[in-house]
């Protein structure tokens, strides 16, 4: 399966082992935007305004032809800020256009409690808990 790995930067450093167990159970992968370069919306965000809305816009679209290729979206969604399970906003939109896209879309954890819960369950993502076995 062609899975494309959705999650917040702050959950980069987890996709390494994730991806090797993945690419041994067969799959091939497609890494979230920025993976060579983490933290490069903080660089952007030191430019006007402009500059950073600009570049945001590019990465949504870059985020389309990303994910259109691909069979699934796998969401890591572990703890940051003590918030257990997080999904923010860039990824959830990255969700519903997987979901509009008819991709299959797994979630690594179980959904967050935040404000579009109700969306999340709505497009009824697969909850793995870890069991990256479940990814069919």
């Amino acid at each position: 399966m062609k899975i494309m790995i959705l999650c917040s930067n702050h959950f980069y450093e987890k996709i390494p082992l994730i991806k090797e167990k993945l690419e041994n159970l067969g799959h091939k992968l497609k890494m979230p935007n920025s993976y060579d370069r983490p933290f490069r919306e903080k660089e952007m965000e030191k430019l006007s305004e402009e500059e950073h809305i600009k570049w945001k816009g590019s990465m949504m679209k870059k985020d389309e032809e990303n994910i259109r290729p691909q069979d699934a979206v796998l969401v890591l969604n572990f703890e940051k800020k003590r918030i257990p399970n997080y999904i923010g906003g860039a990824t959830f939109q990255e969700i519903y256009m997987a979901w509009r896209m008819n991709k299959k879309i797994f979630l690594y954890n179980s959904l967050p409690n935040c404000s579009f819960t109700d969306e999340l369950k709505g497009i009824s993502p697969t909850i793995i808990n870890g069991d990256l076995n479940k990814i069919k």
